[in-house]
């Protein structure tokens, strides 16, 4: 194991194992085999059955998430059919309105939907593809200045963290932010080796990306980056900064051109900028997507969160947030293992030279981990579980790079201690993890925490035992500390996903709303209005019991549960429309797929297809996932009236009038998100609905309700 800061050099033209290397002059396949000359034998093969198992187990049962997010599915089908949309991330191809984030995550979907068309697993697979790069980055991180177990420890962590199964096979973007925050963490180790400014400028532009796919969250780990650089690189101090200035130069080249693009493109010939109220991507970035996620006041949200210790219908915040019930089981399996080793490699690498590689690994990857759980701990704003799986690669290298330094370490006494320790705390909050759903296979909690209490009494001893009964005590460990992670990874890909808030687990695993709550007890189902629910008045909500789930117009946003037969979305299980977080008897798992789209039946369907191709829109209607579950069955363009939760003014009641006028748009969909109802009277959305209702005919296909655009009322 090398944890020396030179990289590790062997002869030309031989390896470990006295046998020629695969150099330059050998087949690829070979090299592709053999890896690096100086790693053992056994290296590449194992790296390539991790990526290959990882692949086969997100790729399991894929097409079972139908389109999973329909908001965002959408807007790759839209992409799909309009360059225009694919550009701007527009939700339909007749591009009235777009994403509230930029599209660089739709990019990839988009072009897959383009090659082989539209269905789930063209949706899907990119990211399942992003979620396999993403282990590769990891490990290839980590084995630089570690060793090949410990960078294979790294990405089975990593491809066994449940959250990191949800995400890397769904299509919000992300899977695409969590590699690239990767790519840019690897970036910055390799420019700190040699100090070489090309590494740092391409770690610049790896961010610029990022921030084209999920804005200011991109730049969360930016401090901590340039800190390490600018105290640790092994250049002079004006080099450092100077190469610091050209990696944001890089940065804002790699993420500002398409905002330039945007923010100069005439507002009268390019689509309204969902999440914001003044049709701007810089008010999106820095409001609805920027400090109103930090403070909570959030203009068009749909609620928003609790204050230091405070609750709110995202959850409650404080030091402790990715612990409790309703992230722990996403994503802190390690955390506190992770924490341990991260505290452990900075003190073995305390009286390093400043420019030790080892160290400033631990402060870039540790950093990265410590700045995003802050921010995410404290966070007032929209919070959703699934966030947490920006932490997943960060805590994945600091566990590889810590377990390999203490294991190299193990005849120290300290070391084996500290090693163990780890262990300790990966059982011990395994077991709670695990206790939290009783009912959830009540045998593993205890293979858990026997099997990792045990291993931890071998590790102390580690140094005096031999090689071989060392490594089976550290395996034994492994195995414990990774067993409910696994379990809930396998629950999660055995399970369709659909709807846009999505948890990883077994049913009732994180509910939302508060902290120690079992399944049911989220308080967010008191924080939705009219929910059908005991209130905190303990009266029942009246709307709530009309439409089965509070939202007037009969949805949120919109629709009749049940499954979607023409676009293959699974049944919700959940009783809300259109479909749940889960498909599993017994329904949630938190808030899972509350906000998702409708069903849509055959008539309806081939109501909206007939001489759709005359107008712009096929129809229109309030709310961006109502919208799409239309636009997705019929493959026509659908307006999205008020964008995502149908508060935005777009368009205006002027505008509208004028689409109908020009014979653009050919139905109304009634029902639809909140602006129908508690966007209030005077909201854009009320506006048209209003009009509408009163001016044009009613047309009742089944279920569902349309408002013939081209015919007036009486005529």
């Amino acid at each position: 194991m090398t944890t020396h800061d030179a990289p590790p050099t062997t002869a030309p033209g031989a390896t470990t194992a006295g046998e020629p290397a695969a150099g330059p002059g050998q087949p690829f396949v070979r090299r592709l085999w053999r890896g690096r000359p100086e790693d053992p034998r056994w290296a590449r093969p194992a790296l390539l059955v991790l990526l290959a198992a990882t692949l086969l187990l997100y790729l399991y049962g894929l097409g079972a998430s139908g389109y999973a997010n329909s908001f965002y599915s959408a807007a790759v089908q839209a992409g799909s059919t309009s360059w225009k949309a694919f550009f701007f991330g527009s939700l339909d191809a007749g591009n009235a309105i777009t994403v509230d984030k930029p599209p660089a995550a739709l990019w990839p979907m988009a072009l897959s939907v383009r090659l082989f068309g539209l269905n789930s697993w063209a949706i899907l697979a990119p990211e399942v593809l992003m979620g396999v790069a993403t282990v590769a980055v990891v490990y290839a991180a980590v084995r630089r200045r570690f060793s090949p177990v410990a960078g294979l420890v790294a990405g089975t962590v990593l491809a066994l963290t449940p959250v990191a199964a949800l995400m890397f096979r769904f299509n919000n973007p992300d899977a695409l932010l969590a590699l690239l925050m990767s790519v840019a963490c690897y970036l910055v180790v390799r420019a700190l080796e040699d100090g070489r400014t090309k590494w740092l400028v391409w770690a610049g532009t790896a961010v610029g990306l990022a921030f084209l796919a999920k804005t200011l969250q991109a730049f969360l780990i930016l401090p901590a980056l340039a800190a390490v650089y600018a105290v640790c690189a092994p250049v002079p101090l004006r080099k450092r900064f100077a190469q610091l200035a050209a990696a944001t130069l890089a940065l804002v080249v790699s993420g500002g051109w398409w905002v330039a693009v945007v923010e100069l493109w005439p507002a009268s010939s390019r689509p309204y900028i969902g999440g914001s109220q003044h049709n701007s991507f810089l008010e999106l970035t820095f409001g609805y997507n920027g400090l109103g996620r930090l403070n909570g006041e959030e203009t068009g949200s749909v609620g928003g969160g609790g204050g230091p210790r405070g609750g709110g219908m995202w959850g409650e915040t404080g030091w402790d947030r990715m612990f409790d019930s309703e992230i722990g089981g996403q994503i802190s399996w390690l955390l506190p293992t992770a924490l341990i080793l991260l505290a452990a490699g900075v003190v073995a690498t305390r009286r390093a030279r400043r420019t030790s590689v080892t160290r400033a690994s631990f402060l870039v990857w540790g950093g990265s981990l410590l700045t995003t759980m802050v921010v995410f701990s404290y966070m007032a704003g929209i919070f959703h579980q699934y966030y947490t799986v920006a932490l997943a690669p960060y805590l994945a290298a600091v566990t590889g790079m810590g377990a390999g330094l203490l294991w190299e370490r193990r005849r120290e006494g300290w070391a084996a201690v500290t090693l163990a320790a780890s262990l300790v705390a990966a059982a011990a909050w395994g077991y709670v993890l695990l206790h939290r759903t009783p009912d959830y296979l009540p045998w593993l909690r205890w293979l858990v925490l026997v099997g990792g209490l045990a291993a931890a009494l071998g590790l102390v001893f580690a140094g005096r035992l031999t090689r071989r009964l060392a490594l089976a005590t550290a395996a034994v460990g492994l195995v414990a500390a990774l067993a409910g992670p696994a379990a809930y990874t396998l629950s999660t890909v055995r399970q369709g996903h659909t709807g846009s808030i999505v948890t990883a687990g077994p049913a009732g695993a994180s509910m939302m709303g508060g902290r120690g709550g079992g399944p049911g007890g989220g308080r967010i189902w008191e924080g939705m209005p009219g929910q059908g629910r005991q209130n905190q008045q303990g009266q029942q909500n009246q709307q709530g019991q009309q439409n089965g789930n509070g939202f007037p117009g009969g949805g949120f946003p919109g629709g009749t549960p049940g499954r979607n037969q023409p676009n293959g979305n699974p049944p919700n299980g959940n009783g809300f429309p259109g479909g749940g977080g889960r498909t599993r008897e017994g329904g949630m798992g938190g808030v899972g797929g509350l906000l998702n789209g409708a069903s849509v039946p055959a008539e309806a369907r081939r109501l909206l297809e007939e001489d759709a191709g005359d107008y712009t829109w096929a129809a229109a209607s309030i709310g961006s996932q109502n919208a799409a579950s239309y636009q997705l069955a019929t493959g026509e363009a659908v307006m999205a009236i008020g964008g995502f939760n149908g508060t935005d003014p777009s368009p205006t009641l002027a505008r509208f009038k004028k689409y109908v006028e020009d014979g653009r748009i050919h139905y109304f969909i009634a029902g639809g998100g909140m602006g129908g109802g508690m966007g209030g009277g005077d909201s854009t959305a009320s506006e048209i609905s209003s009009w509408v209702q009163s001016t044009f005919t009613k047309v009742t296909v089944g279920s569902a309700t349309f408002y013939d655009l081209t015919r007036k009322a009486g005529d």
